[in-house]
């Protein structure tokens, strides 16, 4: 049985990620086991991992830092092994090489470019972007699968994972500016998305990813 690890470092929707998970686990012939955790020696070891990530890119990277060994256990894992990995949301962003929110801040610097904030080309649109929007491109890659182009996503946030390399954005959305909805660089994958709150689509994104095979 396959071991997936959902990574506790004191941020993100958690529970609701969790549940989300256990029911696209669920829905494959061979369920998976979830597990949540912050212990670096189950990180490293996991098949594949899962990031959540709920607030802002400085928070977030300082609470991975203040956990010893959790980045070297990802990083092991991910980067040596190249265990299927998932970020979702601020897990997204925390791939990039710096974030630009409160100041400056190195990211983990797997996939380059940065995180900035959106910048809406008409005043009425807000930010936060909040709510329901349309996925763009052809949706070809394997996490997407049975999804068709113009598929619905939930997103709730500020800023967003700006790559510097095009071929690593699997999706896109536009909000006022046409930003990455999901990158993708060999076994690593993000999304801006919140899958745990996007329903049937959602719930078929993760089972992919619990599929996967990069």
């Amino acid at each position: 049985m396959e071991n997936v690890v959902l990574i506790d470092y004191g941020s993100g929707n958690l529970r609701s990620a969790e549940k989300a998970l256990q029911v696209a686990a669920q829905s494959l012939p061979t369920s998976p086991q979830i597990v949540t955790t912050s212990d670096p020696e189950l990180i490293s070891k996991a098949d594949r991992l899962v990031l959540p990530g709920v607030g802002a890119f400085a928070a977030c990277m300082t609470a991975l830092r203040s956990r010893p060994g959790l980045i070297e256990a990802l990083n092991h894992a991910v980067q040596d092994r190249g265990a299927p990995f998932l970020g979702i949301c601020v897990g997204m962003q925390l791939m990039a090489a710096r974030g630009l929110e409160f100041g400056q801040t190195p990211g983990l610097g797997w996939i380059g470019g940065e995180v900035r904030r959106l910048a809406p080309a008409r005043p009425r649109l807000k930010v936060p972007h909040m709510g329901w929007n349309t996925l763009e491109g052809g949706l070809d890659d394997d996490l997407f699968a049975g999804l068709p182009p113009g598929t619905h996503m939930y997103f709730t946030h500020s800023y967003a994972f700006f790559a510097a390399d095009r071929a690593d954005v699997a999706a896109w959305t536009t909000h006022g500016e046409t930003f990455p909805a999901a990158v993708r660089r060999g076994n690593l994958a993000g999304v801006q998305f919140h899958p745990e709150k996007s329903q049937g689509t959602g719930a078929r994104l993760l089972a992919n990813f619990l599929a996967w095979r990069p």
